[in-house]
């Protein structure tokens, strides 16, 4: 009987183990996992508004006095003004879009000093100091290559072609030696413009985002009218020509989506269990 009982026992077991087997073959299988989220693609019309500041530059003053003797600029420089502008563009997918804009760059003061060779005088030189405001409306057409959304982040580069009406107004020349005082009337002239923008925008809501961007704009050449003295005299047709103007902007843009088209991502193949 003892040597009985350890035969009976594992009978007993293996029993046991038979029917967990055949009950485990009985339960119904586990619900596949759901596969990841396919990207989407958006595209649609959007419109925009930015504001922002200019930090203004021109490379170098010309005037057709220059020619007729030795002139070194000491100064030159523009206080940073505020600009506005609107716009509507199309974001093709996820990475590109592009945009038209229109915006009016408010006026900003320039000041100005040169000093010019001159034998008549006991210092040998004689000075001219320059005044004048410059204002642009500026149109762009943009393209932009969004590179990729991290916590609803996305930095983004571009570039912009266009033109640009540029304009030179009050502009004034007093010769401090001399205490002569010129006028230059208000002109304004068209030029071809360019620009590069690098920045970040936050998507706020699916169809509603923020920028945040630096834009190098180049904006060509500006000139005042003639220049003349108090009496409205000259003998020399002698504008003063800012020859290459740029601007470094700082901007913020807002953007609204208008109702976006989805482009649904293509279903995942089902997932088959084998058994």
């Amino acid at each position: 009987m003892c040597g009985l009982k350890p035969l009976v026992m594992a009978g007993g077991l293996l029993v046991g183990f038979s029917g967990a087997a055949l009950a485990a073959d009985l339960l119904p299988p586990p619900p596949p996992l759901a596969p990841p989220p396919a990207p989407i693609e958006v595209s649609g019309w959007y419109l925009r508004g930015d504001i922002g500041f200019s930090n203004q530059d021109a490379d170098k003053l010309d005037n057709a006095l220059y020619a007729n003797g030795l002139v070194q600029n000491l100064n030159k420089g523009f206080d940073s003004a505020p600009f506005i502008g609107i716009g509507a563009g199309y974001k093709f997918n996820n990475w590109i879009r592009a945009d038209l804009t229109t915006e009016y760059r408010g006026k900003s003061n320039f000041t100005g000093l040169d000093r010019y060779a001159d034998s008549t005088l006991w210092t040998g030189w004689g000075t001219d100091s320059y005044t004048a405001t410059k204002s642009e409306w500026t149109t762009l057409a943009n393209v932009y290559l969004d590179l990729g959304t991290w916590n609803g982040i996305t930095p983004f580069v571009g570039a912009g072609i266009g033109m640009s009406r540029n304009t030179i107004s009050d502009f004034t020349d007093t010769n401090v030696v001399t205490a002569a005082l010129a006028y230059g009337r208000e002109h304004s002239q068209w030029e071809f413009a360019w620009a590069l923008y690098a920045g970040l925008a936050y998507q706020v809501t699916p169809n509603f985002s923020v920028e945040l961007a630096y834009r190098y704009l180049d904006l060509g050449d500006a000139q005042s009218g003639d220049l003349v003295g108090y009496n409205g005299a000259n003998s020399t047709f002698n504008p003063m020509k800012f020859k290459d103007l740029t601007s470094q902007d700082i901007k913020i843009g807002l953007r609204w989506l208008i109702g976006p088209t989805t482009a649904a991502a293509e279903p995942y193949p089902p997932l088959v269990r084998s058994y």
